[in-house]
């Protein structure tokens, strides 16, 4: 029996065929100019695959995706998930961003 591919359920409800690249490439984006090597993104991009395939048979929200994403780039540096979830979670104003940043801060963590 053929497996069935995986799919991802966007925020505006469509369906696209699970690219790990995707993943790959958000962060990439968010750890620019940032002491991150690719071996530990190409490490969390096959984790996080294996993850949504051992979890789900046919379908996962990207949303879901981008929460695995944001709790591995919040390990592995801090500004790199800050910058990620500024643009996954779409902050409105300065305000949310403040939200996002102040257990960060009231840890004292350094990135």
């Amino acid at each position: 029996m053929e497996e069935t591919p995986l799919r991802v359920v966007k925020k505006d409800g469509s369906r696209v065929p699970f690219d790990r690249s995707q993943i790959l490439k958000g962060m990439l984006k968010a750890c620019e100019k940032r002491p991150v090597a690719m071996e530990d993104l190409e490490r969390i991009t096959s984790d996080i695959e294996r993850r949504l395939t051992e979890m789900f048979d046919r379908e996962v929200s990207s949303k879901y995706i981008g929460q695995l994403v944001m709790e591995e780039l919040k390990k592995l540096d801090q500004v790199a998930y800050v910058r990620f979830a500024s643009v996954y979670r779409e902050f409105k104003d300065v305000q949310q961003f403040l939200e996002e940043l102040k257990p960060l801060l009231q840890k004292g963590g350094g990135a």
